[in-house]
């Protein structure tokens, strides 16, 4: 029999990409405090892709206590520029912070997936993008913030690449899945070894 599959998260764009890709699933959110997973870590100096990884099977283990029998999805998004690692900022004065930073140079975006099924991490993968962000003066920035208004304050960098925040990056090097936070590819290509998707 095919186990269930289930995302553990809330996030509507990893929703999209797995229905996009015709796959049945549940989706449900993790229960776990991500900043107090984190701030050891940190303290730590643990690197940001593997505190990507921790995030995700984290998640993935504390939906796969309540659903057993599930394969359970769970995946997370750090953003870092060198040992940095950002946090979705908490108001606009934050968001511009956040822009200035990363103005003129590559921040990398480290996206981990990882598969647990009754408490056992099957399989875990890490993939990274490096984005470049153009000079951006404080002018434009302003600008910039003002036109997409709270968007700004919903991502780790303060930008939709989907939306006008594509208007900030002169070059991105990594596929559209690690952007959005999962790796589809790796992702399909184990589930199909496990015998949950039609190989």
């Amino acid at each position: 029999m095919t186990p269930k599959l289930i995302l553990a998260s809330s996030s509507p764009f990893r929703r999209m990409l797995m229905e996009n890709a015709g796959l049945a699933f549940e989706a449900h959110a993790a229960r776990i405090d991500e900043r107090a997973v984190e701030a050891p870590l940190e303290r730590a100096d643990v690197r940001p892709d593997a505190v990507a990884l921790v995030l995700a099977r984290a998640k993935a283990e504390e939906v796969s206590s309540r659903f057993p029998d599930s394969l359970v999805i769970g995946s997370d998004q750090t953003m870092s520029l060198g040992d940095r690692v950002f946090h979705k900022p908490k108001d606009v004065a934050d968001a511009a912070s956040h822009l200035q930073a990363l103005s003129g140079v590559t921040h990398r975006l480290n996206s981990a997936v990882a598969i647990v099924s009754d408490g056992m991490v099957l399989w875990e993968h890490l993939a990274h993008a490096e984005l470049t962000m153009r000079p951006l003066t404080a002018e434009f920035i302003a600008r910039h913030l003002a036109r997409v208004g709270e968007k700004a304050l919903s991502s780790v960098g303060a930008y939709q690449l989907e939306g006008q925040g594509i208007q900030l990056f002169e070059k991105i090097e990594g596929d559209y899945f690690t952007i959005l936070g999962l790796p589809m590819l790796p992702l399909l290509q184990k589930l199909r070894e496990l015998g949950a998707i039609d190989g």
